[in-house]
């Protein structure tokens, strides 16, 4: 029996399709608010006498940990189960969020929305749910159920965007951060559908499994696996950047806050439709190609949304076209990792792809708010992530998705 019918003999009540809705119910609570902290930069700033750049680098600092810790996770996940690092990642979350609304000093708010949430992110977010899916649902449902994950937390930066606004304006940016980390609890019980089985060791006479250092060598050694970390930077660097920037750009433009609330909206309501037809033709087309496509017409809506006075209307436009290349990046990026390497290492593999993602995240980030301390302006950020689309569409070009000769078929 191949292991993944004996896996699925053990699941009992969790069928795919339960797993996949309480995958998707996780990643949608855990995407959710921390894309609305962008709408927390003004009113905090403002509350605290800060510039844009003491915000901007505790986000830094939460995209450069969130990275740090996702190999980590993923890799006490891939050898323990995944359980215990959802409800850890839960936990850590919801803490930094709740102590980040009584933040009242730069160091403070660096631990509490940079430390905190960024290590609770890396154990709790999308990244190790499609890295369950990947392991628990059948060969047949592997790349559009990460499409639907992807586009499950999409999903969420849609419906809490302008839930954000309207608490700010309701109850204060303070109780809107508190609500946000007790809807994050919810991760725990949700987290028991995506149990994974812990590594065994091998039977008497059976080969000795692969080593955490083994796999990491061989995939350090692989020149595709080195140009999918290379590429998946600017996908951190524009996602990071537009996440945390773009209110207070469209806010800069003369633009109202409920603008830049359902801009970030239409963001992730598009890329729910990029993500699964993303995951859709992951099954069909070469996925370095679709990646390569992805970074070019990313490039290129930047280009023409800065060309231009900036509307509300050319905000929701580029908010939608943004928004279907916008996430859409994961899943071929997950089913090219899982294609060369097999699934047992599958969240630790994953997991080092999302650093560079993290680390190009910080950088976005980070750089955003310096510019504009500096310069007053955030033109240079939005020239580096055109020339950084170009950049990732072509180095993706030369990947061969094969799978690495240990795993390859043996010839007659």
């Amino acid at each position: 029996m191949a292991t993944t019918e004996i896996i699925q003999s053990r699941l009992g009540w969790r069928t795919p399709l339960i797993i996949v809705i309480a995958g998707c119910l996780i990643a949608m609570l855990s995407f959710g608010p921390r894309s609305t902290l962008g709408f927390f930069l003004t009113p905090m700033s403002l509350a605290n006498g800060w510039g844009r750049d003491v915000f901007g680098l505790a986000l830094a600092i939460q995209n450069l940990l969130w990275g740090i810790g996702q190999p980590l996770a993923g890799a006490v996940a891939d050898r323990y189960g995944t359980v215990r690092v959802l409800c850890g990642g839960a936990i850590l979350y919801a803490l930094g969020l709740a102590l980040m609304a009584y933040s009242h000093t730069p160091g403070m708010l660096h631990l509490t929305a940079g430390v905190l949430i960024g290590f609770g992110l890396s154990g709790c977010s999308f990244n190790l749910v499609i890295s369950a899916f990947g392991k628990l649902v059948p060969e047949s449902w592997r790349s559009l159920a990460f499409g639907v994950a992807t586009a499950a937390g999409s999903f969420g930066q849609f419906l809490f965007s302008p839930l954000s606004v309207l608490l700010q304006d309701s109850v204060g940016w303070q109780n809107a951060l508190v609500f946000f980390a007790a809807i994050i609890l919810l991760v725990l019980p949700l987290s028991l559908a995506l149990a994974t089985p812990r590594a065994t060791a091998p039977t008497a006479g059976a080969a000795e499994p692969q080593s955490v250092r083994q796999a990491l060598g061989e995939a350090c050694a692989h020149r595709s696996y080195i140009y999918l970390v290379l590429g998946f930077f600017t996908c951190g660097f524009q996602v990071a950047f537009i996440t945390v920037h773009l209110p207070a750009y469209l806010s800069d433009q003369g633009l109202s806050a409920l603008v830049g609330g359902w801009t970030i909206a239409a963001i992730g309501l598009f890329n729910i439709i990029g993500s699964l037809c993303s995951g859709w033709l992951g099954g069909r087309l070469p996925k370095r190609y679709i990646l390569s496509v992805i970074y070019i017409i990313r490039a290129v809506a930047v280009l023409v949304f800065i060309s231009f006075p900036v509307t509300p209307a050319s905000a929701l436009v580029f908010g939608a076209v943004i928004g279907l290349m916008w996430l859409s990046t994961v899943p071929p990026t997950n089913g090219i990792v899982m294609v060369m390497f097999g699934t047992k290492w599958l969240a630790m593999l994953t997991g080092l792809v999302f650093f560079s993602h993290q680390v190009g995240g910080f950088l976005g980030v980070w750089l955003g708010g310096f510019a504009f301390e500096r310069t007053g302006s955030y033109d240079l950020v939005w020239w580096l992530s055109i020339l950084f689309g170009v950049l990732s569409a072509l180095i993706n070009l030369p990947i061969v998705e094969k799978p690495v000769a240990r795993l390859a078929p043996a010839r007659p």
